[in-house]
């Protein structure tokens, strides 16, 4: 197919496939069947899931065309700005879409009747305010909104860069309407559907950009920027699928409920899924590497049309299988335990030191992380290996144990008790802010990144300019500084604990995947400023790093003393209302949390004050030699220079004596 044609065919293509295969799957799993009590009328039962399939897919269009335009693309010119004109129509369609969402969820949960008097209007903002899919849509409406604007303003570098995570947190709220917080396991459910969405976006989008970019594109330029593209499909295939098959955990949960509707809109799905991987390593392996000839070039787009096809029947499957009711009943028991009640999850049984090792909650969002942390490191040492550089080994095994510690951390037996016992948590956060920090920092994945990931040559950025870029911006100046570092590092420690932070970390996911990513990053930049080997704008002296850290041990110590001084319970409405009958009391179970943070919370302290001792130490010794190398090279010259002039002084006072 010639790619003037598919320019405006692929779309085409896109959205047909996504509409029949929607309609056909409403219809065969009764997601658009009448409903019993209220039913809002086929208008209603049908608009609202093809008005969700247009927010899908101009989400897709509008983080596609951005991520693609970051990585791909040279900013200043004309392809990086079509695809920002992209990223802005698509904006536009996804805050008419997400509107209409908003109005046809009000009148499907409400069964109102529009109408242009004041009570139809007083519905629909008690609707937008008061409940949690009207505050939900409004949310990802305004966003829209602000991003249309946005995308059609910007044309640089850090500008697009910051447009694109708003254009990814804008997301956020149309993915936890995925699953019900009545049901369980509604947080691994809601994680997933996001990582689920962002992926497929990046990759349905970015293949949607090289259509319209094509008549843009020189030939030589051709083949870079659908490399560019392949690399980072190939990254959001696998946080497809593997968000795909937790997200299918939560809902289908036995193998037999494969047989259910569900299941067979799960399976249509995943097959297109299996499909389009398969057509992306088929162009990757064989056809971008020879496209400068015009029948490869034909075959190729040919496969990107059949591609987009299948990306519409994946795309109208998922928008079909999140409105056909799962074959199991995920919600909770009526009456629930205050553990229920409170986490959403039954209260665990106590915990015993095999349990230590035997427990585990996956957190799908940190098991990605530790997942694509490990693995890119790996290549990047395989890469150095490859051609005969040498990386120290034992760097490569901190790395790896840091991660290992974080995904225990996050997903082991400490994330399936935190939300119980106060100690279980503190022994995170001091894992978190510490420990694993020191682990990570001594890996220097920067350094890594910066030998082992190619050097771009065509004014566009790839993974190694974006990394030193943000070495070297004015913020990371500001937050690597040691004393900046130190102050958040033990701020945040009072500030979290002390104000309702915490109690937001509890009720909210969200926060609690704040908390997380905000003590691992404030403990690595307290540590990186200290002992790291990345580099930074601004080091202490050494002498002034081990006053630094004597400081932050101390009040880090009282802050653990004042902990188990307390006379009254954290969140006492959470920790003291859980129902446990195992274990210490809740205000004992504090204490011991207390203890943690003063006594094992100050190890990984007293490693990076020996650790500064011996570079300290080993910094001496490299400036003493240093300069008995000198000295060799000149003869000692400076010491001789140095004795006659001591010479001459004494000289002239023995003269002024005489």
């Amino acid at each position: 197919m010639p790619s003037r044609l598919l320019r405006v065919a692929g779309p085409a293509i896109l959205v047909f496939a996504a509409v029949v295969t929607l309609i056909a799957g409403l219809a065969y799993g009764g997601g658009a069947a009448r409903q019993l009590q209220i039913d809002p009328g086929p208008v209603v039962r049908w608009g609202l899931p093809v008005a969700t399939l247009a927010v899908n897919l101009s989400a897709a269009a509008l983080i596609g065309a951005l991520v693609l335009a970051l990585f791909a693309l040279r900013a200043q010119t004309r392809p990086f700005d079509t695809a920002l004109d992209v990223a802005s129509v698509a904006a536009a369609v996804f805050t008419v879409a997400s509107a209409s969402v908003a109005f046809l969820t009000v009148l499907n949960v409400l069964g109102a009747t529009p109408s242009a008097g004041a009570e139809f209007g007083q519905q629909l903002g008690r609707f937008l305010v008061d409940t949690e899919p009207g505050r939900a849509w409004a949310l990802t409406t305004i966003a829209g909104a602000v991003l249309t604007v946005l995308t059609f303003a910007v044309r640089g570098w850090t500008p697009t860069l910051l447009v694109t995570a708003l254009a990814v947190a804008s997301l956020i709220p149309m993915a936890t309407q995925g699953h019900s917080g009545e049901e369980a396991g509604h947080n691994a459910a809601v994680v997933a559907l996001t990582l689920h969405i962002i992926g497929a976006a990046v990759w349905l989008g970015g293949l949607l950009l090289l259509v319209v970019l094509r008549p843009t594109l020189r030939r030589d330029e051709l083949a870079d920027v659908i490399g560019r593209y392949s690399s980072i499909a190939l990254a959001a295939f696998v946080v497809v699928a593997l968000s795909g098959i937790a997200r299918a955990v939560v809902g289908v949960v036995e193998v037999k409920y494969l047989l259910s509707p569900y299941g067979a809109i799960l399976a249509v799905k995943v097959a297109a899924l299996l499909i389009i991987g398969f057509l992306g390593a088929l162009y990757r392996k064989f056809l971008i590497a020879r496209l400068q000839g015009e029948a490869t070039e034909r075959r190729f787009w040919g496969l990107i049309a059949l591609e987009l096809a299948f990306m519409g029947i994946a795309s109208g499957a998922a928008v079909a299988l999140s409105r056909t009711p799962p074959p199991v009943d995920m919600s909770l028991p009526v009456v629930r335990t205050p553990a229920e009640f409170l986490t959403g999850s039954p209260l665990p049984p106590e915990l015993t030191p095999l349990r230590w090792i035997t427990a585990w909650d996956i957190d799908i969002l940190w098991a990605f992380a530790v997942g694509f942390g490990a693995f890119f490191y790996l290549v990047g040492v395989w890469r150095l290996h490859r051609r005969g550089d040498r990386w120290p080994i034992y760097r490569t095994v901190m790395w790896l144990a840091g991660l290992a510690s974080l995904f225990w951390v996050t997903s082991g037996s400490v994330n399936a008790y935190q939300d119980y016992l106060f100690s279980m948590h503190m022994v995170g956060h001091m894992l978190l802010s510490m420990a694993i920090p020191m682990l990570l920092v001594f890996g220097a994945p920067v350094s890594l990144a910066s030998r082992a990931i190619a050097k771009r040559t065509d004014g566009t950025r790839g993974g190694r300019e974006w990394i030193l870029w943000a070495v070297h911006t004015p913020f990371a100046r500001v937050v690597t500084h040691p004393l900046f570092a130190a102050a958040m590092f033990i701020g945040s420690l009072w500030a979290f604990y002390y104000t309702d932070l915490f109690r937001w970390t509890l009720y909210d996911h969200i926060g609690h995947e704040w908390m997380i990513a905000h003590f691992l990053i404030s403990g690595y930049l307290f540590v990186q400023s200290l002992v790291g080997v990345d580099p930074v704008p601004y080091r202490l002296a050494y002498p002034f790093r081990l006053v630094t850290l004597i400081g932050v041990m101390a009040m880090h110590a009282f802050f653990g003393i004042s902990i188990m001084m307390a006379q009254g319970l954290f969140v006492a409405e959470w920790f003291g209302a859980m129902g446990r009958t195992w274990g210490e009391t809740p205000l004992q179970d504090q204490y011991s949390g207390g203890g943690v943070a003063w006594s094992i919370g100050e190890i990984p302290t007293l490693i990076l004050a020996i650790t500064v001792a011996i570079q300290w130490s080993r910094s001496d010794e490299r400036l003493q030699r240093r300069a008995d190398r000198h000295a060799d090279r000149t003869g000692d010259a400076e010491l001789e220079e140095y004795n006659a002039r001591l010479a001459a002084l004494a000289e002239q006072d023995a003269r002024a004596r005489r």
